[in-house]
């Protein structure tokens, strides 16, 4: 098995058992489980929480001992923790259980790259130009992963419980910890050719929080933040709502297939991919952020007005496309903005921080508070019916006042030239 059909398998595995289960938990809690949407808002911002430090405290034990070895344990007790979820009833256990498998799986994200990395290098082979067409395989593997758990939990296909979809994700998850053993090259330690030694600071990569000292880094981070916190909302809810019979009716298309329709957001996501540098030196970095901002009111705005009809069909499709640009486009943009305004000493630590402002706080705050007014103002106490025209619109309206404010406050020159030399 050459190098890169290795990395290409850990990549698909990496994210199949991440989209086996997280589209569909929502139907799960609200539905089968009962739990409002506080409860269901707290179990979501587990993957927000584990983001906070475990991916930094995980990279530097990969750093000091072997990358592989830390990468396939962390497989390995994240697919243990997940086969005691299905027997978990209550939402506060629930969430300190998934709270420990998503500290164990969301290092493996990163480790999933720097191996990559590593493993492209040591073989002779530049990244920038392997690593991509590698790392589309690990969507690949997300959307394959969705239509599995489709076919388990509809009624047309096994018709199990959604708890099926954590011991699916659980069994590949020991698949890919004995791959990373047996299969992967050793990632041995890399000596630092400093002679400095390094503060736990400088450990941890907290240096690159002093550009917070910078006005423009910190609008930047402020506004990654206000973003991050609508990122996994329809990841959230989407399903969900697709699955909610009292808009969309047992047997019909949408509620039958609703998983199935949602992958067609990550077939979107490599399309887009492929647009992001045509965007980029046409548009330059700030637009190209408008653009996903304005993608996300789309996104959340046409589920808002979708209803049990084929135009509502055509709405639900049209948003799960404007997906790609949604969620690429702020990514990647803001990626490479971090990448050309900080100095190259700590542009590590500076892309961990714009990380942990999308996906750590930002993931939390937007889970939670979500959680708590969707309970509040959206949704019944008893029945727990939900009004989803109230709920997608509210976010929409969200992102809407994040968009015009970016647009007024951040002021970002485009520079033609400085995105001559880009590639994705």
């Amino acid at each position: 098995m050459n190098i890169k059909l290795r990395l290409t398998v850990m990549s698909f595995l990496q994210f199949f058992v991440w989209g086996a289960w997280m589209m569909t938990l929502g139907h799960y809690g609200f539905v089968e489980k009962q739990w409002n949407g506080a409860e269901f808002g707290l179990v979501f911002s587990t993957m927000g929480f584990a983001s906070l430090i475990m991916p930094t405290l995980f990279g530097i034990i990969a750093d000091k001992w072997k990358a592989n070895y830390v990468y396939a344990i962390l497989h390995l007790l994240f697919g243990v923790t997940m086969c005691f979820l299905p027997l978990i009833n209550a939402p506060i256990p629930f969430f300190w259980l998934l709270l420990i498998a998503m500290s164990f799986y969301m290092p493996t994200i990163g480790l999933n790259n720097s191996i990559g990395f590593s493993v492209l290098k040591d073989d002779g082979k530049d990244p920038i130009t392997y690593f991509p067409p590698i790392r589309v395989w690990g969507t690949v593997g997300f959307i394959v992963a969705m239509w599995v758990t489709n076919v388990f939990t509809k009624e047309w296909g096994f018709g199990q419980s959604i708890k099926i979809s954590f011991i699916i994700s659980a069994i590949f998850a020991f698949i890919l910890s004995l791959f990373s053993f047996f299969f992967l090259p050793v990632i041995k330690k890399r000596e630092d050719s400093s002679t400095a030694k390094k503060t736990l600071v400088q450990k941890l990569g907290l240096e690159a929080f002093i550009l917070f000292k910078q006005k423009k880094m910190a609008l930047f981070f402020a506004f990654s933040l206000l973003l991050g916190g609508a990122l996994q909302l329809t990841n959230a809810y989407g399903d969900s709502f697709l699955q909610d019979a009292t808009v969309f009716p047992k047997g019909e298309l949408i509620n039958n297939f609703s998983t199935i329709i949602l992958s067609i957001s990550q077939i979107s996501e490599t399309m887009f991919i492929l647009a992001i540098p045509f965007f980029m030196k046409r548009f330059g970095i700030k637009k190209v952020m408008l653009f996903s901002m304005i993608a996300w009111v789309l996104r959340f705005g046409l589920f808002g007005i979708a209803e049990n009809s084929t135009f509502g069909f055509i709405l639900i499709i049209t948003s799960c496309i404007i997906y790609g640009m949604a969620f690429d486009f702020f990514n990647i943009s803001g990626a490479l903005f971090v990448e050309q305004n900080t100095d190259s000493k700590i542009q590590s630590s500076a892309q961990g921080v714009f990380m942990l402002m999308t996906n750590g706080v930002g993931a939390v705050l937007g889970n939670l508070i979500a959680g708590l007014a969707i309970a509040k103002w959206f949704e019944d106490p008893i029945t727990h019916i939900k009004n989803w025209p109230g709920i997608w619109t509210s976010f929409a309206l969200y992102a809407l006042v994040v968009t015009i404010a970016f647009a007024l406050i951040f002021k970002h020159k485009h520079d033609p030239k400085a995105m001559e030399k880009f590639v994705h």
